[in-house]
C-alpha cells in the first residue's frame, strides 16, 4: 500500500527507537535514508532484515531521490524515510518530499520518536511552557546577530543547533544580542559522553571559548524574562 513513513531514529543511543519504528523498518518495501551506512547500524543492532530497496536521500540529491520516492509510491509500495538522527524534515532533509507526497495525494504517516529539541529543552532546566526552535543559525556574524535579534523581545525559550566549531561564536552573539541570560549547551545528547553545561551566557562563553568541542551541539537560551537575565549593574553594585 502506498504510504510514505517519516521515521524518527535515535539521536545517539541505538536503544532509543520505538517498537513501531522497528516494525515498520522491517516491513517497508523501500527505504530512503540520509546515509545508508548509518541507518544499516539500526538494522544490525536490532537484527532486522534490510528492505529490498534502500537508497540515499540527502540535501545534495534531494530532487532526484524525491522523484524516486514518488515513483515507488506510484507503484503502490510502502516507502520509509529516515535521516541520520531524529526526525526527517527537522534540520534535515524530508520536508520537500513530504510536501510533494501529500500534494500528490499519497498518505504520509509520521512515526514519533527521539529528537534533540525536546531532549535539550528538558536537560536545560529552563522554562518549558513555550519554546522556539530555530534550527542552525547563519555562519556569518552579522547574519547570525540578525537571526537572534528576531527573538530578542520574545518570552519563549530558544533552542538552536550549532556546529561544535562555532558554538563559542554563537554564545558570543547571543550575549551581545540578549544580554546575560541563563542558557545551556547540550553536547552529544544520549551518547556515551553526553554533557550539559548550564549557566549564564557569559559563564558558558568563558568556559568554552578556545576549547575543542566534539560531537553534536544544541544550545538552549532563556526567553526575555527578568528572572533569567543577570543585571550586570546590579551584580556590580552587590560585589
Amino acid at each position: 500500500m502506498a504510504i510514505l513513513y517519516l521515521i524518527a531514529t535515535p539521536i545517539g543511543n541505538l536503544e532509543d527507537i520505538t517498537l513501531r519504528a522497528l516494525r515498520v523498518l522491517g516491513e517497508v518495501e523501500a527505504l530512503a535514508c540520509e546515509d545508508t551506512r548509518i541507518t544499516r547500524k539500526i538494522f544490525q543492532r536490532h537484527e532486522i532484515a534490510l528492505p529490498q530497496t534502500i537508497f540515499s536521500y540527502h540535501e545534495h540529491n534531494e530532487a532526484q531521490a524525491g522523484r524516486k520516492i514518488l515513483d515507488l509510491l506510484e507503484q503502490d509500495l510502502a516507502v520509509g524515510l529516515c535521516t541520520n538522527a531524529g526526525y526527517p524534515g527537522i534540520s534535515d532533509p524530508g520536508y520537500r518530499i513530504a510536501s510533494e507526497a501529500i500534494e500528490a495525494g499519497f498518505e504520509v504517516q509520521v512515526l514519533p520518536g527521539p529528537g534533540a529539541v525536546e531532549a535539550a529543552l528538558l536537560s536545560s532546566g529552563l522554562s518549558t511552557s513555550s519554546f522556539t526552535f530555530k534550527g542552525f543559525p547563519p555562519r556569518k556574524e552579522g547574519k547570525r546577530q540578525r537571526f537572534l535579534e528576531m527573538e530578542k523581545d520574545l518570552p519563549h525559550t530558544l533552542i538552536i543547533y550549532e556546529s561544535p566549531h562555532r558554538t563559542a561564536k554563537l554564545l558570543a552573539s547571543a550575549l551581545a544580542v540578549f544580554g546575560d541570560r541563563r542558557a545551556a549547551v547540550c553536547i552529544e545528547l544520549t551518547k556515551k559522553f553526553e554533557k550539559v553545561r548550564r549557566g549564564y551566557l557569559s559563564e558558558l562563553l568563558s568556559e568554552l571559548a578556545g576549547k575543542t568541542i566534539k560531537g553534536e551541539v544544541a544550545v538552549v537560551i532563556a526567553g526575555n524574562n527578568e528572572k533569567f537575565i543577570r543585571d550586570s549593574e546590579t551584580d556590580e553594585g552587590e560585589a
